[in-house]
C-alpha cells in the first residue's frame, strides 16, 4: 500500500472526477481533547442547540459542507456513545438488552451482536470531527464517501488495483458509524458500508445509498487505483452497451412492407 502524503483537496478532486458523488466526501478525525477540535467546527449543543448522533453529524457535514464535532457532551445516541468510548460499557449493553426484541430475539443473541461490534476504549477520545475533504484544515484518520451501489463498486475496484483480491466487510444492520470509523481505523483497511437503520432514520440516508470508507494513509493507493482502472475501462457513470440491433412492435415492422424494395 502506498502511503505517500496526499493533500485532502487533491484526494477530493480525484474522488469527484472518478466517482462523482452527490454529497461531499468526508474527512473524519477522532480527537482526544476538547482543545483539539478545529476552531471552525460547529458543535451541535453549542451552535445548533440540539444533541446529535454521530451519523447525524456526518450527514450534516456531507450535505451542508460544514465541519462538525460531536463530543461526549452533545452526543444523542447511547449506542454510538458506548462504542466510541464516550461513555462506559455497562452490563445492560454488554448483556445484549439493547438489541433484544428489536434486532435479536433475545438478550443472548444481542450480546453476540454487541460483542462483535468494533469499539474504542472508554475515555480514549473526546469527540469525532467530520468535514468535507476539500474544506477541512486537519489530516483525517478516515475518509468516508457515500454513493449509489455502482459508485461504491467503482471505489472497490480502485482500492484493489494494486493488491488484487477482495475487500472484506461485516454487516449487522446497525451501528454503521462503528464500521465506518472504528473498524477502518483498527483494521487499517477499506470498508464497504451498509448504512444501518439508525443512519436512515436520524441521518436521513436514503434507500439508494451505500458508503465506502478507507484510512487516510490509503489515499494515494486509491487515487492510483481509480486512475488505473479508469484507463482500463472501468468507469463511472457506467457506460451502456449500445451497439446492437433492436427489435420493434409488429405494427412498426409492418411499415417495411410499404417501402420500395430497392431502398430508394
Amino acid at each position: 500500500m502506498t502511503t505517500a502524503t496526499v493533500n485532502p483537496a487533491s484526494l477530493n478532486q480525484a474522488i469527484e472526477q472518478y466517482i462523482r458523488p452527490n454529497t461531499f466526501p468526508l474527512g473524519i478525525k477522532m480527537v482526544e481533547r476538547e482543545e483539539d477540535i478545529p476552531e471552525k467546527a460547529k458543535r451541535p449543543g453549542r451552535d445548533l442547540h440540539v444533541d446529535s448522533a454521530l451519523c447525524q453529524g456526518m450527514s450534516i457535514s456531507r450535505h451542508y459542507g460544514w465541519t462538525v464535532a460531536v463530543s461526549r457532551k452533545d452526543i444523542s445516541c447511547p449506542i454510538g456513545a458506548t462504542l466510541f468510548g464516550l461513555q462506559p460499557k455497562v452490563d445492560h449493553f454488554v448483556q445484549g438488552h439493547c438489541c433484544a426484541g428489536m434486532y435479536t430475539k433475545d438478550a443472548a443473541a444481542g450480546a453476540k451482536t454487541e460483542a462483535a461490534a468494533s469499539c474504542f476504549d472508554f475515555g480514549k477520545y473526546y469527540a469525532m470531527v467530520s468535514g468535507p475533504l476539500n474544506r477541512i484544515d486537519f489530516e483525517p484518520d478516515v475518509v468516508l464517501v457515500f454513493g449509489n451501489p455502482a459508485q461504491v463498486m467503482r471505489m472497490v475496484t480502485g482500492a484493489l488495483w494494486e493488491s488484487g483480491g477482495y475487500i472484506h466487510s461485516k454487516f449487522s444492520g446497525r451501528t454503521d458509524c462503528a464500521d465506518e470509523v472504528i473498524e477502518t481505523m483498527q483494521t487499517n483497511k477499506p470498508q464497504v458500508i451498509l448504512p444501518c437503520y439508525g443512519d436512515r432514520i436520524f441521518a436521513q440516508t436514503q434507500d439508494h445509498e451505500m458508503a465506502f470508507s478507507f484510512p487516510y494513509a490509503f489515499a494515494q493507493t486509491l487515487i492510483d487505483g481509480l486512475e488505473g482502472t479508469h484507463k482500463g475501462g472501468v468507469r463511472y457513470p457506467i457506460p451502456n452497451y449500445l451497439r446492437y440491433t433492436g427489435t420493434f412492435p409488429p405494427s412498426y415492422e409492418e411499415l417495411r412492407k410499404y417501402w420500395p424494395e430497392d431502398g430508394s
